[in-house]
């Protein structure tokens, strides 16, 4: 586990830009059971693909004009019990730190693991879910 005081400004690398902190078991609950509309999660991480792939991927495509309804993010190796209870909405997908989940009316229907953002540049990981969420998001059934 790490200390929070060195992760806060990588949490709010992605607070600050809109998307909302999930630290608790509830608070995962809350939003990820029976959700209705469209959200993304980020599985936060302090390693260097977080910083340079995954987080700015994730920002640069929350900019898109079709995005998911609301954004959130769990901390892997700070909030311990909330990034395990979010984990459990991303299976059959193994653990992976960091990972980005797309969600349409509480089913999973696009993930990337960290094998797909290790070597990826941000803008290619944007790209892939810029598709994502032309497909899911914002979409009339």
């Amino acid at each position: 586990m790490y200390p929070r005081e060195l992760t806060i400004p990588m949490e709010k690398d992605l607070t600050e830009f809109g998307f909302t902190a999930l630290n608790t078991v509830e608070e995962v609950n809350k939003v990820l059971e029976n959700q209705t509309g469209t959200s993304l999660l980020i599985v936060n991480s302090v390693c260097g693909c977080a910083a340079a792939n995954a987080r700015p991927a994730a920002k640069m495509a929350m900019q898109l004009a079709t995005k998911p309804d609301n954004a959130y993010t769990v901390f892997a190796g700070v909030d311990k019990e909330a990034t395990e209870q979010a984990r459990q909405f991303l299976l059959p997908y193994p653990p992976s730190s960091p990972s980005i989940a797309l969600f349409k009316d509480g089913k999973l229907v696009h993930m990337i693991e960290r094998l797909q953002i290790e070597g990826r540049s941000a803008q290619m990981i944007a790209e892939t879910l810029q598709a994502a969420f032309e497909e899911h998001c914002n979409v009339s059934v």
